[in-house]
């Protein structure tokens, strides 16, 4: 049996072909794909910007779905789900010590192994998340939101803070909304003027710098009362973005890198060191934040729907597909629907 199934063979390009539909196995579970959420992941891998890539590659790992079948006792067959897309080991330092979403042997869904832009998909059985009523765009919008959630808890947010948040994409929408629901007063910056214009009249956010009209440090101190950001989160990805946010940390900050791109970063060290500052990364998720995010739509903390402006079929996303990389055509979030 074939299925049908969208391959970026190279950068810049897009293939449909037939494949062999996946077979059943123990530990695993075959997904019947619904809902496909194009990511920044994608957009990368595409642009051939994306680190850890190789092609060919069926890219796709923001999925809603039903099972067809699997060996997991707490589902069944018909069910709707979506699932962790990153694949761990179980066994190294980071998996034994509950932070799966770094594991040394990570296997990513659509960037180290082949993702959903398929009509099936097989998952390790312990990957799936129980829908809890969410309906299929929110289901697929889960795992964007669940990394802006750990981001959020990374950075141990107080009440109160000043969150300065770089980059308005999809992650750094999610990432305003869990600072807002910590009780953050959130600064959002980015080169967009359509996105600062979103995060103000649909996220309510008070504060939205754009980083090539005026000066940012100024702007931030003005915002602050003097002291700069509590916290800083990078969800662009851009080297120059992070390497000029170390300039906007107040005395005791913490500095959020969730944007991933491939060079090195630079920063002043007598800078950073008198400010006592705290530098980490955040990768992925863990099971906790995904059920955080169900939790948070559910409850009507958290609308991901507001985020979506395009929608698509998969027999013509590979014909659309190059037009959301042009900030003309005005994407926030574009979601694939299959038949």
């Amino acid at each position: 049996m074939k299925m049908n199934t969208l391959i970026c063979t190279e950068p810049g390009l897009l293939e449909y072909a037939e494949m062999p539909t996946p077979v059943y196995s123990a530990g695993n579970t075959i997904l019947r794909i619904r809902r496909i959420g194009l990511c920044g992941t994608d957009l990368h891998a595409f642009e051939g910007t994306q680190p850890y890539f190789s092609y060919p590659r069926i890219l796709g790992h923001e999925l809603a779905a039903e099972i067809v079948q699997t060996d997991n006792d707490d589902f069944a067959a018909g069910e709707a789900v979506t699932f962790i897309p990153y694949f761990n080991c179980g066994s190294c330092i980071a998996c034994r010590n509950e932070k799966p979403n770094c594991c040394s042997a990570m296997q990513v869904c659509g960037v180290h192994v082949n993702g959903g832009m398929a009509e099936y998909l097989s998952v390790p059985s312990y990957s799936l998340v129980k829908s809890q009523g969410l309906n299929e765009e929110e289901l697929a919008l889960t795992e964007p939101l669940a990394i802006a959630a750990h981001a959020v808890r990374r950075a141990g947010i107080q009440k109160d803070e000043f969150v300065l948040v770089i980059g308005a994409g999809p992650i750094g929408l999610g990432i305003i909304e869990f600072a807002r629901l910590a009780g953050a007063h959130v600064i959002v910056v980015d080169v967009n003027e359509v996105r600062l214009q979103f995060c103000k009249d649909v996220l309510n956010v008070k504060h939205a710098v754009n980083a090539i009209a005026g000066n940012v440090t100024e702007q931030l101190l003005q915002i602050t009362n003097g002291d700069m950001p509590a916290v800083v989160i990078d969800a662009t990805g851009n080297l120059k973005a992070i390497n000029n946010a170390f300039q906007y940390m107040a005395h005791g900050a913490r500095y959020v890198l969730v944007g991933l791109q491939k060079e090195e970063i630079s920063f002043s060290h007598p800078e950073f060191h008198k400010r006592e500052a705290t530098l980490m990364s955040s990768r992925n998720a863990t099971r906790a934040d995904f059920e955080y995010v169900i939790s948070s739509i559910k409850n009507g903390d958290v609308n991901p729907l507001r985020f979506i402006t395009h929608r698509v079929s998969f027999n013509r996303l590979a014909a659309e597909f190059p037009s959301y990389l042009k900030p003309a055509t005005g994407v926030i979030k574009a979601m694939v629907e299959m038949k």
